[in-house]
C-alpha cells in the first residue's frame, strides 16, 4: 500500500475513521508530533490530573433526527473526556460561519449546545468567530476542545485476556439517521440518532473495574476495537449479543453497510474485569443510556492483532478496519 506522504492529494476516506484516518495520523501527524503523550493515540491527552481533547464538527445536514451540529459537538467532547475516565469541567468553542447562514439557525444550534452543556454540567469558557465568504465553508463548522478531571486510571495496558467487552446500548443509529436525514436513498424512518453525552450515565459505572474506554464514533465499534487490538491479544465478538433495532438493520443490508462500521454518537465501548461486567451491565440498565447494555464479547489470546466476529451460525469472521468511502461529513 502506497505510503500517505507520497499521495498527491487529501480524499474524503482520510476523514472517516477508517484505514486511510489511521494511516494520516501515524504516517504524517504524529510522525511530525511524536511525544509521549501522542503516542498513546487516545481520544484525547492525559496531562497530570487532568485530561485534554478537541474535535472538530462539520456534518450535513447540520441538523438530524435528535440532534444538531451544537448538540453533537458538545457531547462528542464530554464523550471523549468520559472515555479518558474524566469528569467533564471546561469547554472552548470555535465557530467558523459561512456568510448568509440565517440567524435563526445559528441561535438554534447555541441553544442546543446551551442545553446540552447544562444537562451534564460542563462550562462553556472560551472560543472565537470566524464568518467566511459564502461558498468557503458549508454554513457552520464547529471546533470544541474541552477539559476534565481525571476519576479512575483507563488504559490500554490494563487490558488482559478473559476481560469483557460491554457496550451501553444498540448501534449505528447516529450513521443511519443522517444518511435518511439527506435524503439521498428516498428512504422514510423513524430511526433517531443516538447523540447524547454519556457522563449522566457512565459516572456511575466509574465505581466498578473498568480497564479501558472508547466512544466508537467514525468508523463505528469495528474501527474502534481495531485500534484496541495488540500483539498481546485479540478480540471476540459476538453477532448474537450486538444490540441494534431490526430498523437500522434493515437499512443497513438494503444500503449494503456493515452495521459495525456505521457511526455512532451516544454508545460507549467498555473494557471490563470479567468479575466486574454483569454489575456494570446491570448497573447501565437503570439509564435511558445504558437500557439495552450487553456484555458484546471477550479480549482473548486467540486472533492476536485481529477482531473477530463469531456470527449467529457459529462461524468466525474478521472484522477489519474499515476502508472508508460510505459515509462521509457525518461527524
Amino acid at each position: 500500500m502506497q505510503h500517505i506522504t507520497n499521495m498527491d492529494r487529501i480524499l474524503l476516506s482520510y476523514g472517516e475513521g477508517g484505514k486511510n484516518t489511521f494511516k494520516l495520523i501515524k504516517e504524517l501527524f504524529l510522525e511530525s508530533f511524536r511525544n509521549p503523550i501522542l503516542e498513546e493515540l487516545d481520544d484525547g491527552a492525559l496531562i497530570d490530573d487532568f485530561v485534554f481533547t478537541t474535535d472538530s464538527f462539520v456534518i450535513t445536514p447540520i441538523f438530524f433526527p435528535n440532534g444538531d451540529i451544537g448538540k453533537l459537538s458538545i457531547a462528542g467532547t464530554v464523550n471523549d473526556i468520559v472515555s479518558m475516565g474524566g469528569e467533564p469541567l471546561y469547554i472552548s468553542s470555535g465557530f467558523i460561519i459561512e456568510e448568509g447562514l440565517e440567524f435563526d439557525i445559528l441561535k438554534k444550534i447555541v441553544h442546543s449546545m446551551k442545553e446540552i452543556s447544562e444537562k451534564v454540567p460542563v462550562k462553556i469558557v472560551t472560543g472565537d468567530t470566524k464568518v467566511v465568504e459564502k461558498g468557503k465553508c458549508d454554513k457552520i463548522f464547529i471546533n470544541t476542545s474541552g477539559i476534565g478531571k481525571k476519576i479512575i486510571n483507563v488504559s490500554k495496558n490494563k487490558i488482559f485476556p478473559g476481560d469483557l467487552l460491554i457496550i451501553n446500548g444498540c448501534i449505528a443509529e447516529h450513521g443511519i439517521s443522517v444518511i435518511v436525514a439527506r435524503n439521498e436513498f428516498n428512504i422514510k424512518s423513524e430511526i433517531i440518532s443516538d447523540c447524547n453525552e454519556l457522563w449522566s450515565t457512565l459516572k456511575n459505572i466509574f465505581k466498578y473495574d473498568i480497564k479501558f474506554m472508547r466512544d466508537p464514533t467514525r468508523g463505528g465499534i469495528a474501527a474502534t476495537l481495531n485500534e484496541i487490538v495488540s500483539d498481546k491479544f485479540g478480540i471476540e465478538i459476538w453477532e448474537e449479543k450486538i444490540p441494534i433495532k431490526e430498523s437500522v438493520k434493515g437499512i443497513c443490508e438494503m444500503l449494503g453497510f456493515d452495521p459495525l462500521s456505521i457511526a455512532n454518537e451516544g454508545k460507549m465501548l467498555i473494557v471490563s474485569s470479567r468479575t466486574d461486567a454483569e454489575k456494570i451491565v446491570e448497573e447501565l440498565k437503570k439509564y435511558p443510556d445504558g437500557k439495552d447494555a450487553e456484555i458484546i464479547g471477550e479480549i482473548t489470546e486467540e486472533h492476536r492483532g485481529r477482531v473477530v466476529e463469531k456470527t449467529i451460525t457459529g462461524i468466525k469472521r474478521i472484522v477489519d478496519m474499515p476502508s472508508g468511502g460510505n459515509l462521509p461529513r457525518i461527524c
